[in-house]
């Protein structure tokens, strides 16, 4: 299955004392989670990220704020701006992905399909498309 990155519009369900946005597999999410992580606190100009998976497939929501997610297919570049959370980013495995402009108190909900998992981390971009045009 060759799947792309692509956005997800969530369920949101308004209420007057406040609304209500939520994912579940297999509804809204192409994959089971095994991991739930968040990035905060990213001070003004810092990028995060800079790495592709082998393995791992993700899925990235803005709770709040907003900022950049940019992928790279190996030959294309791709930016997706998230801002809002009711939708989010689908990221699926071999796609190199970084983070940026990161508005002030944003935070950036991450849920995975697998545990951490050191070696599933291709961290050099040259590494990355010679694994990637292989």
């Amino acid at each position: 299955m060759d799947l792309k990155p692509h956005i997800i519009q969530l369920p949101k369900i308004l209420d007057k004392r406040g609304n209500l946005s939520f994912f579940e597999h297999p509804r809204q999410l192409p994959f089971s989670i095994a991991r739930t992580y968040w990035i905060y606190d990213v001070p003004g100009g810092e990028t995060r990220g800079g790495h592709a998976f082998k393995e791992q497939q993700e899925f990235i929501v803005a709770l709040s704020g907003s900022f950049d997610v940019v992928l790279h297919d190996g030959e294309n570049e791709q930016v997706f701006s998230l801002n809002r959370s009711y939708y989010g980013l689908y990221v699926p495995q071999m796609y190199w992905r970084r983070m940026e402009n990161f508005s002030t108190n944003s935070l950036a909900l991450i849920v995975s399909d697998k545990a951490y998992d050191a070696s599933d981390y291709i961290r050099e971009f040259e590494e990355y498309k010679r694994l990637k045009n292989d």
